[in-house]
């Protein structure tokens, strides 16, 4: 180690830094964040790989500390990642006591980065195996690094019909004024630099599942040894009279954002679903539109998955920034001039003036391509996985918004779950169990919304959830809500509460119950039963 290159800090007194603590130090001008965890003291990266945020905030659970906003879990130990939305891992720095006195050695250049990327192997031209990735979202990025930090040597193939290599999708809606390339998750040199093949503008058209090939619309095709399939979902289209018109949009892409954002500033903006999407690009744009409407049939605002206090507290925020609300209401037409809409007529009768209409009423599963072909799909035409992303199909995997899996939290009961941190889980079991590791699926779901500069986190599965309950306050913007069923709870979600979504998400991972005894008894300050797990 060069002397140069690096630097030894005492940091603090061994005696001042309880069990379980998490503190930011400083070295060499760099903030470090030390845990003790017992007697052992380990010195990392003070933010979080995904989006930065302080990590001495966050929640420790033994040897696994969970990120406050978003979800993500590093091995303190180690650094290395467990747990997703981020791709990377945490750098670890030397630690030492000494006469009562704690020190943290570290190479200046590790402490100028916030992450560590994984060792990974390279391709080997000596190996025939050739995994294909149909898709270049998080999924089948992650089942591709997955397989090069394993160690696979072989070809890896991920295939997109998008322009597009893997990107941010969560940003289309909250910040609609980024380029494709601001939210790349990778360069086109971090893929080739271990040897993952990206095809763009190439879609997947057939696959002869006996033959092991997959057709493309350009005619070419491609043999596999192994297959993801991971072609995620696409939004639903508008049936009504006039959704041909011009100017009526969907969100899929960073050209769709970009789009909007640029017919909605100075006119008439309608968005029919008060889905996630449809209010985060309502937050957005409510101070560069001249107005919005949104249409909606249910109540409030995202009422199926957190229901109608949340809802209702969104929809409140968003109505003192101008946004109108038509609520248990339907789209019955549109009309328009010259090509292109200028009015939404509401089932009831009502006109609003529109120059641009946004649909966000849910997506379908990318899967029209597997139709006749004898993979399991549900009804909805999502493809039915185990817990190890296998399909009914040997050697074919499938990942991501496009699946439909056994959720632990459901008693196995199968579910498509459409957030990028379940994607990212997905894609990694599968290139696990791709290389024959037996690795079943272990997550907590867990996802955000952000508008107006506050972000609602939301962990666990609250499908037919029967009952709430509610710590803090929904008027002040500070609160906890449970999500309960059958006495237990199933989910939860916050705002302004971190790092109380992340805490709960770490003691259902760790399968114990919380009854609703437990959360009604609950102080937002203090969970009691987190000290009984």
């Amino acid at each position: 180690m060069d002397c140069e290159d690096t630097v030894t800090v005492e940091v603090c007194d061994e005696a001042d830094v309880g069990d379980g603590e998490l503190r930011e130090v400083v070295v060499a001008g760099y903030t470090v964040l030390l845990v003790r965890n017992r007697t052992r003291f380990s010195a990392l990266g003070s933010r979080c790989p995904h989006y930065g945020a302080p990590l001495s905030k966050g929640v420790l659970r033994g040897d696994r500390l969970r990120c406050p906003w978003h979800g993500a879990c590093f091995n303190v130990k180690t650094g290395d990642i467990e747990e997703y939305p981020a791709l990377d891992c945490l750098p670890r720095f030397k630690v030492t006591v000494e006469d009562g006195k704690v020190f943290v050695t570290a190479k200046k250049k590790d402490l100028e980065s916030s992450l560590r990327v994984k060792d990974t192997s390279k391709r080997c031209l000596l190996n025939p195996d050739t995994v294909l990735l149909l898709g270049a979202g998080v999924a089948a990025l992650v089942c591709a690094e997955t397989l090069r930090q394993e160690g696979f040597t072989g070809r890896i193939i991920m295939a997109t019909k998008d322009k597009h290599g893997p990107y941010d999708k969560a940003k289309l809606s909250k910040k609609m004024n980024l380029k494709a390339e601001d939210i790349y998750l990778r360069t086109s040199e971090f893929l080739d630099a271990r040897g993952i093949e990206l095809w763009t503008e190439r879609e997947a058209v057939s696959v002869d599942f006996q033959r092991q090939k997959v057709g493309f619309m350009n005619g070419s095709s491609q043999k596999y040894n192994h297959l993801l399939i991971a072609t995620g979902s696409h939004p639903i289209h508008l049936e009504v009279p006039g959704a041909d018109l011009q100017n009526i949009c969907l969100l899929q892409t960073p050209e769709d954002s970009n789009k909007i954002l640029e017919l909605a500033t100075g006119k008439n903006l309608v968005i029919i679903g008060a889905s996630f999407i449809g209010m985060e690009i309502a937050a957005f744009l409510s101070d560069k539109a001249a107005a919005i409407s949104v249409v909606e049939k249910k109540e409030f605002p995202f009422q199926n998955v957190l229901g109608s206090q949340v809802g209702g507290v969104v929809m409140k925020m968003l109505q003192n920034k101008g946004v109108k609300f038509y609520m248990k209401t339907k789209l019955s037409e549109l009309k328009g001039r010259d090509g292109k809409v200028t009015e939404a007529v509401l089932d009831s009768g009502k006109k609003i003036p529109a120059d641009v209409v946004v649909a966000g009423i849910g997506v379908s599963p990318s899967s029209a391509f597997l139709k006749g072909t004898s993979i399991a799909r549900n009804s909805s035409g999502a493809i039915l996985v185990d817990l190890r992303m296998q399909t009914n199909i040997p050697n074919v995997f499938a990942a991501g918004d496009v699946v439909s899996f056994p959720v632990a939290l459901l008693n196995g009961e199968q579910l498509s779950i459409h957030h990028q941190q379940v994607a990212e889980a997905h894609g990694h079991i599968a290139a696990l169990n791709m290389l024959k590791k037996q690795k079943e699926l272990h997550t907590v779901p867990f996802f955000w919304t952000t508008m107006l500069g506050e972000s609602i986190r939301y962990a666990g599965c609250g499908e037919g959830y029967t009952d709430t309950v509610v710590k803090g306050s929904l008027e002040q913007l500070k609160f906890l809500i449970f999500y309960i069923k059958d006495g237990y709870v199933v989910a939860a979600a916050s705002l302004n509460c971190d790092p109380m979504v992340s805490l709960i998400a770490e003691v259902l991972y760790s399968g114990k119950q919380i009854s609703k005894e437990e959360a009604e008894a609950c102080d937002i300050t203090n969970i009691p039963w987190l000290t009984h797990t």
